[in-house]
């Protein structure tokens, strides 16, 4: 069974989402991140899983459920935090982030059988998940992030090292304000969504 990984910020405002200000308050941004983290994280509790494990840079706070192991991120860039996540895996592994609270534990149900790898590309060029059958640090350093080619820069890389690559679907991250009511009409019921709403119904947007 497959090691899930989220890897997250603490949402502190001026910390994460910094893209949503304005027209967000960093305040407002912090309570945004929270609330897709939380989307997130029960998305991961729902999916079966040999272990689940937050790879975290900042503090657990109440959006934390149970049955999550927490590691702290590694210094480096994204490319490093990533492989460094991966190394503390010793079996299949997928990796999501905390930018899309609309995944699924269906989307999250994978296997490796006939794969080696599971890609899920972004909206932006990015990457939303990546799994792999045999965790290897190597295939993630180096890899250009947080630009519109890194998508079509990991996944070149694991066809380069010949992994047989299973596409998952492509997802949109949560980046800017568009983003927001993008992701909470693909899922109006959770708590993303919910945390939308109650600011605008506060006058705010």
């Amino acid at each position: 069974m497959t090691t899930l990984l989220v890897i997250a910020k603490e949402p502190r405002p001026g910390r994460v989402k910094t893209r949503l200000t304005p027209p967000f308050t960093p305040q407002e941004a912090a309570a945004l991140a929270e609330a897709a983290l939380t989307d997130t994280l029960r998305a991961v509790a729902a999916t079966p899983a040999r272990r689940r494990v937050l790879v975290l840079d900042g503090r657990p706070g109440p959006w934390l459920p149970p049955g999550f192991d927490v590691v702290p991120q590694c210094a480096g860039g994204l490319d490093e935090r990533l492989a460094a996540a991966f190394a503390g895996c010793d079996g299949p592994a997928l990796l999501i982030g905390m930018d899309t609270p609309q995944v699924t534990p269906g989307l999250l149900t994978v296997d490796f059988d006939g794969y080696d790898a599971c890609f899920g590309p972004a909206q932006d060029g990015g990457f939303w998940a990546l799994g792999l059958a045999e965790p290897d640090p190597e295939l993630l350093r180096g890899v250009p992030m947080s630009t519109p080619a890194t998508g079509a820069v990991q996944r070149a890389r694991l066809v380069a090292a010949g992994l047989r690559v299973r596409d998952l679907p492509r997802l949109r991250d949560v980046d800017t304000s568009a983003d927001t009511e993008a992701v909470a009409a693909l899922a109006p019921h959770g708590r993303f969504a919910a945390e939308l709403a109650r600011l605008r119904t506060a006058g705010r947007r």
